[in-house]
């Protein structure tokens, strides 16, 4: 028996990283996974994204340790194209009770920027992190109340949308300012959405050991940030967390016995917030 059983999970970003291991670890409590990923790289991007292949891999993945799952290319700044992805996703497995809206970027740089580039990156970010996470939402909400059995959003935030650093170019900026604004969703959500006892929370990770957080551009971000160094290191000791131990987090707030924990922003940051 598991945490999730006879449950249905949206997961965006799911080619690898964060929502890859998410994936995987509800598929081992027992739920069916409805997965998406862009597949596609962003311009602005310092880094590439996640391929077919590697959302094929994931559903090998969930596969292998006995889950059911269906994967679809879709990028969550396009609604409609989200939208079909999802319905799909439901009519094949009946219904719809977890939501982990986690597909993001960071377009940090370390380098002079013409205005015209920090404002694509800001733009791009924004739009995919917090319009995304909206986009996500709206879509998953219907199907959620139809099965009027309650249900759980997580939302995937950052350490950043809790304090203030990132930098003052607008690739920075815009991550600060999007995942501080998903608090601010999930906020509002979890009161509009109780009365149907659907809880709405955030995750807030440190950095975690995924190609966000290890590329070359961001390497050189974190290495000349002012007022870098111990400033940024994590109180208990450790460098980088692995995705799994978001996902333990997730399958918490997701599962049965989280029933009454709605509107909480939870760190994941081996104290990273507690010390800035």
């Amino acid at each position: 028996m598991g945490l999730l059983d006879g449950k249905v999970a949206f997961i965006t970003g799911a080619a690898r990283g964060q929502g890859r291991s998410h994936a995987v670890h509800l598929a081992k409590e027992g739920a069916c996974i409805i997965a998406v990923d862009i597949c596609a790289d962003i311009a602005s991007n310092g880094y590439p994204m996640a391929s077919r292949d590697e959302l094929a891999e994931t559903a090998t993945l969930v596969e292998s340790v006995g889950g059911k799952i269906v994967t679809a290319v879709a990028d969550v700044r396009d609604f409609a194209g989200l939208k079909s992805a999802l319905d799909a996703g439901v009519e094949q497995f009946g219904r719809l009770d977890i939501v982990c809206a986690n597909a993001g970027i960071a377009t940090m740089a370390f380098r002079e920027l013409t205005i015209e580039e920090e404002l694509e990156m800001w733009t791009d970010v924004i739009d995919v992190n917090l319009t995304g996470a909206l986009h996500t939402a709206k879509a998953a909400i219907p199907h959620i109340v139809a099965g009027g059995r309650g249900g759980s959003i997580v939302f995937t935030s950052s350490t950043a949308g809790l304090k203030g650093f990132g930098g003052s170019q607008a690739g920075g900026l815009g991550y600060a300012a999007s995942k501080h604004g998903i608090v601010g969703l999930m906020r509002t959500l979890a009161n509009a959405l109780a009365p149907q006892s659907i809880r709405v929370n955030t995750v807030h990770p440190t950095a975690v050991n995924t190609m966000m957080a290890v590329n070359p551009a961001m390497t050189a971000f974190l290495e000349n940030y002012p007022g870098g160094g111990p400033h940024l290191k994590n109180p208990m000791p450790v460098g980088l967390l692995e995705p799994e131990d978001i996902s333990h987090a997730v399958a918490f707030l997701v599962s049965d016995a989280a029933q009454y924990i709605t509107g909480v922003t939870l760190p994941v940051d081996a104290g990273f917030c507690n010390k800035l």
